[in-house]
């Protein structure tokens, strides 16, 4: 962990003694820390839903060039660049997204995979760990859940308001996950968006749903929920929390 990281927040799970313990790891936005995400588990917690739940909030380091928090430098992007097409399996390696920081978004993704090995190894069955996030905390999960060593194995991945980044080395992972046919193992995906995002408008969010289901392949109509927000701008709902709870409990059931 970089000097300028702190450790992760953890919440942990209202009911002790389980049997079947389940974790969330969820990564916040761009200039953010884990103590603005505190407050969803405990409304979890206090509704009485998902009790076996523990919860890890990890820290972005601090970016020096963007001069906050972040998991990877931002910068502006065009998801579906001029005079190009849009279908996901015309993707190539020159799209403009080659130089988002491309190998900060993957260090990143390997620092959540650390958190991973901690929760496997102190009992949690890797199918029963979810990783999700906010903005950049869905691009990382996502890169986590369909392009790196956990691709495919962990129960499930939760994606709000945000977008899968690309480049040549995620999307190569992406590519070995779609011949592998990991979309057919134990992995769910919920995405959401608000309608009136203005930072991540829905273009992008669209951009990146037919970019998952095309990883995904045969298998997304089982494995993909999405879920649109009318009005909703770049933040948080209700409704959106109760469907983000409702697709816990499907995936990581008490």
């Amino acid at each position: 962990m970089p000097p300028t990281q702190k450790p992760p927040q953890r919440v942990h799970a209202s009911s002790t003694g389980t049997s079947k313990p389940a974790t969330i790891i969820f990564l916040h936005g761009y200039g953010d820390d884990a103590d603005s995400w505190l407050n969803i588990a405990q409304q979890f917690h206090s509704a009485q839903k998902l009790p076996h739940l523990s919860w890890i909030f990890p820290n972005a380091p601090h970016n020096h060039e963007a001069m906050s928090t972040a998991w990877y430098t931002p910068t502006s992007f065009s998801p579906i660049p001029v005079g190009r097409s849009s279908k996901p399996e015309d993707e190539g390696e020159e799209d403009e997204f080659n130089e988002e920081g491309e190998n900060e978004i993957l260090e990143s993704v390997e620092y959540v995979c650390g958190l991973i090995d901690e929760e496997v190894k102190n009992g949690v069955p890797v199918e029963r760990i979810v990783v999700g996030g906010f903005s950049q905390g869905c691009a990382v999960s996502l890169v986590l859940g369909l392009a790196s060593r956990y691709a495919g194995k962990i129960g499930g991945v939760v994606g709000l308001s945000g977008y899968l980044p690309r480049g040549p080395k995620i999307r190569a992972g992406r590519e070995q996950f779609k011949k592998n046919g990991e979309g057919k193992g134990v992995m769910k995906i919920f995405m959401a968006h608000g309608t009136k995002d203005m930072l991540v408008p829905m273009r992008v969010f669209r951009d990146a749903k037919a970019r998952v289901g095309y990883t995904l392949g045969e298998n997304e109509n089982e494995v993909l929920e999405c879920h649109e927000y009318e009005g909703m701008g770049h933040v948080t709902c209700g409704p959106e929390f109760r469907d983000m709870c409702s697709f816990l409990e499907r995936v990581v059931p008490e």
